[in-house]
Parts: structure tokens; sequence; C-alpha cells
């Protein structure tokens, strides 16, 4: 098994999506001692937005600069190792109601025709493949329990969308709500959430 271990959150050892999955990553690692694991930290190293030097997996034209080149091989590390896992784990904070800018970078470098979907007549097509995906979830307020909260919530409702894009549905969320209103929430929250890694261990089990 390759595991692909991504954190996003700028909050570091604060971070409540860091730990769960660290959490996550030790619960498969249990399951499975043979795993292998890549980690990202894209708040320490993420990819520069896509722009006119890094767009070449897009366009199909061939690099004319050194920039450009480096851009690509960028593009094609991040595709390929993304490409090459059987688990994704991935923490997805809750930012001004979506993803890190961060990890919406990491996705625009993964995101490419030929390569995790292709156009078709009748539609797109996700080419990614057969992958686990577990998203440790964490929000500061309440936005699972109201029609109003839904209605603002654009993170987890992305990465559905975009994993399913890809091709992948098996997508897992574990959720860490209302850690912002105060420290028996945030510890209720929590409990929440490592029960929720511990069904998942047993599944995996």
């Amino acid at each position: 098994m390759q595991i692909l271990h991504i954190d996003s959150a700028i909050t570091g050892t604060n971070s409540v999506t860091r730990e769960l999955t660290a959490d996550i990553v030790a619960s498969l690692k249990q399951a499975h001692p043979e795993a292998k694991v890549d980690y990202l930290d894209l708040a320490v190293n993420a990819p520069g937005h896509l722009n006119a030097q890094s767009m070449g997996f897009r366009t199909g034209q061939a690099a004319a600069t050194d920039v450009e080149r480096q851009e690509n091989a960028l593009s094609e590390a991040l595709v390929s190792q993304f490409l090459a896992a059987d688990v994704v784990v991935v923490g997805a904070p809750f930012y001004n109601f979506t993803i890190p800018t961060q990890l919406k970078a990491w996705f625009d470098r993964i995101a490419q025709a030929g390569r995790t979907f292709k156009y078709t007549a009748t539609g797109p097509v996700g080419l990614a493949g057969d992958k686990k995906v577990i998203v440790a979830s964490a929000r500061g307020g309440m936005y699972s329990t109201s029609d109003a909260g839904q209605a603002m919530e654009h993170q987890e409702s992305y990465l559905k969308v975009i994993f399913g894009f890809m091709g992948l549905t098996d997508v897992s969320i574990v959720r860490a709500e209302g850690i912002g209103m105060g420290p028996d929430a945030k510890a209720a929250a929590l409990q929440t959430a490592k029960a929720k890694i511990e069904q998942l261990e047993a599944v995996a089990a």
C-alpha cells in the first residue's frame, strides 16, 4: 500500500487537521505495516498558483524557458505521486468557507486532462484509478446542521466534486466541527472525529 499524506493547515502544532491526519495515517500503518508513506506539507512547500509559466500541461505547448521546464517538472512530479498512491489522506481546514489556497494550488497541478481525467462525447471521465480518499476536515463553526450552514460550505463539497471528477468516489470525511466555539465544543468535536477514525480503522483491518 502506498499512502499519500497531505497537510495544508497554516497553524502548525495548533492544527486540528494535522492531528487528525497523523492519527489516520497511524491507523492505516497499524492495519498495514508494509505501507509506505509520502508526505506533502503544503503550508511549507506549496506549488505556485497557475500562471503563464506553469500552464504547459494544459496547453500542450513545449516549455520554452528554464522556468517553464521547472514548472512542468513540478506538475509532473505531483501528478505522478498522486497517481501512484493507493490511499490519499488530506488535511483540509475550513478557511473563509472553503479549502486553503495551498491545497487548491495542488489540485490545480494534478487536475490534468489525459492524466487524471478526460473529456468524451458523453462528458468527463475520471482516470485517477481506484483509490481511497480520507479527508480530515475541521471547522470553527457548525455548518453541517442547517441549510444556511450547508449553503456556505465549499470545503467538503468541493473536495468530493474534484475527487469525483478525477474518478475517485470512495471518499470518507473525518470531521471536527465547532472547534472555535469553546473548549468543551472543541473537545466534543475531536472525540467525534477520533471515533470516526476508529471506525475507519476497523474497516481497514
